[in-house]
């Protein structure tokens, strides 16, 4: 079961294992309702993308964040983007746990702590954390930012900070703020395979990424779909107003239940159970995916179901037990 443990996503591995083809895949936190104009988009797979094309789009997610263009830097997926980021930076860190798996590996020297223990140095961690949701305001961010000294920097993960963009840090990034933000374009936005995300930071650092990443750091689709849907304002105000109403909903199934869903972000929920595998097994057998932990047995976290249908699907399924 590890395959189901490791990330979100599994779905085909779930064909394949529990057998079956109508399956309902609630393991990611990705948006169910994906921004529509994809697909109506011309794309010249001909030719390479024009720095200009590149340069709109960064100006686009700019505006769209709330900060300088100079401090927007694409990459082809926050993976990538944290990746390069603590390649470059090094030293020693602590990554706030439980969070992203990725966070205990983007720094070779970076030790897990709890976020009231932890100490001065570089600190990565994630606002709304994954996978528990937890949100932190931004005075506590401000605390722990000022806290950094010397070569210690704080890594601000926010992959799902666009349903309420409230408690991020992005207008505060500057060359003199030890900061770096990453943002993720696919969670929101529904569209995961467009493998687009973005770091905010310092010019200096991001001139650094853009010399690893090279002369073409994202796809022409990419450019294109990332650029339209971040000027889409009114689909945008209208899934910030949507989710959390559909969280809500979501809330109410859980705990009908008998279960009591924990989590400020819309797009999943975390329940605490007896044996969280058991209760993924009996989901799957339903042909619902959903995520359990390794290393927290007794965890299961559910993504945001694709409307009514999705909502009524899963509770007949938590009910048949």
């Amino acid at each position: 079961m590890s395959r189901w443990t490791w990330h979100g996503g599994g779905i085909e591995a779930a064909r394949r294992h529990f057998g079956g083809d109508d399956w309902l895949d609630l393991s990611t936190g990705i948006n169910p309702q994906p921004w529509p104009g994809a697909d109506t988009l011309a794309i010249d797979w001909r030719r390479l993308p024009e720095r200009h094309e590149l340069a709109a789009l960064e100006t686009a997610a700019a505006t769209y964040f709330g900060l300088d263009p100079r401090h927007v830097c694409a990459v082809p997926g926050t993976e990538i983007g944290l990746r390069l980021v603590g390649g470059l930076l090094g030293g020693a860190a602590q990554f706030v746990a439980p969070g992203y798996r990725t966070h205990g590996e983007m720094i070779a020297r970076a030790a897990p702590t709890d976020l009231d223990a932890a100490q001065d140095g570089t600190l990565i961690l994630a606002n709304p954390n994954n996978p528990d949701g937890r949100v932190l305001s931004p005075a506590r961010l401000e605390e722990l930012l000022d806290r950094r000294a010397g070569d210690a920097w704080l890594l601000l993960d926010e992959a799902f900070a666009d349903v309420d963009p409230a408690p991020s840090l992005a207008g505060r990034v500057g060359d003199a703020r030890r900061l770096v933000i990453f943002r993720s374009f696919g969670k929101f936005f529904g569209l995961a395979g467009v493998r687009l995300g973005f770091v905010l930071g310092p010019a200096p650092l991001l001139d650094a990424i853009r010399a690893a990443l090279g002369a073409w750091p994202v796809s022409a689709a990419a450019i294109a779909i990332g650029a339209a849907a971040y000027r889409d304002r009114a689909w945008i105000e209208r899934m910030r107003a949507q989710l959390p109403a559909q969280a809500v909903a979501l809330d109410a199934v859980l705990r009908e239940a008998g279960h009591a869903p924990a989590g400020a972000c819309p797009l999943f929920r975390l329940i605490e159970v007896a044996d969280g595998m058991a209760l993924f097994e009996r989901l799957a057998r339903r042909a619902i995916l959903t995520r359990p932990f390794a290393d927290r047995p007794h965890w299961l976290r559910i993504g945001l179901p694709p409307g009514e249908a999705g909502l009524a699907r899963l509770a007949a399924a938590l009910a048949d037990g």
